[in-house]
């Protein structure tokens, strides 16, 4: 990387921290806006991590939101019946549902394609029962309210709920952090294996790749993003219900990188932004919402099959590499030209 792509990323990633802070302050006197705007950064927290197990590891886990939903009613847990301060339970819950990932998809792990996409939907589709036969834990169908935001504590003021802007700022945050963890990993020289992986698993293995070791790293990574995410959604929220982690979650955090460009840094986040709003904005027309959003994903999988950004990266290097190719072409001439 040159001085100057050196200089243009840091820029890009210190106005990605800027509008993180910046887009809460602005939507902050119009709560349903500020509300739209938190889901969407826990959205990117999750892509995050589906987009590293996804678009540069090529795993489909479709377990993704159960993992989340570990995290989330565990948090909960620990919180409301066990009198934990957040800040403690958020990580031990986030890394038990991350090693709960693990255990539960190693198995699957060691599959490939179709196989491994199939074994991971029922390893969800299993979750979310427990987490409605289990009404102890999970307050079955009938969800669990009330959940208490978190508590920070500040200097001649004590302990102060966090809510608010200040809470959609630290979910924006939290979303930054997930994305710039996935974009190291993506430039260090594990990058660099598990995108070797994601091309042929079995070429990398001949290479001397460990592949079962990657792919159980990055899955507790990808699995520790969405366990954190889930802990935050669900005091931020205030309220979750198996259907808050269903397989049709999996399926929109899937297709929410799938939609932005899988692979890319930016592509999932472009994804998060134009399809988490829908539902929402749309709610009155709940007729035609569910119409829009799949109408909206086709025209983009027909049209643009890598995705948004994904697409517009494509053809920005086609450009680039016509326009060297015509640079080339008018050297050569002009060599011959002198020649004469």
């Amino acid at each position: 990387m040159t001085s100057a792509d050196s200089r243009r990323s840091r820029m890009l990633w210190l106005g990605g921290a800027a509008l993180a802070v910046a887009v809460p302050l602005a939507v902050a006197g119009n709560r349903f806006a500020a509300f739209i705007v938190g889901i969407v950064f826990v959205h990117i927290l999750w892509t995050a991590g589906m987009n590293l197990l996804y678009g540069y590891t090529g795993l489909v886990s479709m377990m993704t939101a159960g993992i989340a939903g570990i995290g989330a009613y565990v948090t909960t847990n620990l919180v409301m019946s066990h009198g934990w301060s957040f800040w403690l339970a958020m990580p031990v819950s986030a890394v038990g549902a991350a090693a709960v990932g693990v255990i539960l998809g190693l198995p699957a792990l060691r599959l490939r394609g179709f196989y491994f996409v199939l074994s991971s939907l029922v390893i969800q589709s299993a979750v979310t029962l427990v987490f409605v036969y289990f009404p102890q834990f999970t307050n079955g169908d009938t969800g669990i309210t009330q959940i208490p935001h978190p508590r920070l504590w500040l200097p001649g003021e004590g302990a102060v709920e966090l809510k608010g802007a200040a809470f959609e700022i630290l979910l924006g945050l939290l979303a930054f952090a997930g994305v710039g963890i996935v974009h190291l990993i993506v430039r260090s020289r594990m990058g660099a294996f598990i995108m070797a992986i994601r091309e042929d698993d079995l070429l990398a293995e001949e290479l001397g790749i460990d592949v079962t070791r990657y792919k159980v790293l990055v899955f507790f990574i990808g699995s520790l993003l969405m366990g954190v995410g889930g802990a935050f959604y669900a005091s931020y929220v205030g309220f979750i219900s198996p259907r808050s982690f269903d397989v049709l979650v999996s399926l929109n955090i899937w297709l929410m990188v799938a939609f932005g460009g899988r692979g890319t840094i930016l592509g999932p986040i472009i994804g998060c932004i134009i399809l988490v709003p829908i539902p929402f904005v749309l709610q009155d027309l709940y007729m035609l919402k569910d119409i829009f959003y799949g109408l909206l994903i086709i025209v983009v999988t027909v049209a643009m099959p890598a995705g948004v950004y994904g697409t517009f990266l494509q053809r920005r290097r086609a450009r680039e590499q016509a326009a060297v190719a015509a640079l080339e072409t008018s050297r050569r001439a002009a060599e011959r030209i002198a020649a004469q």
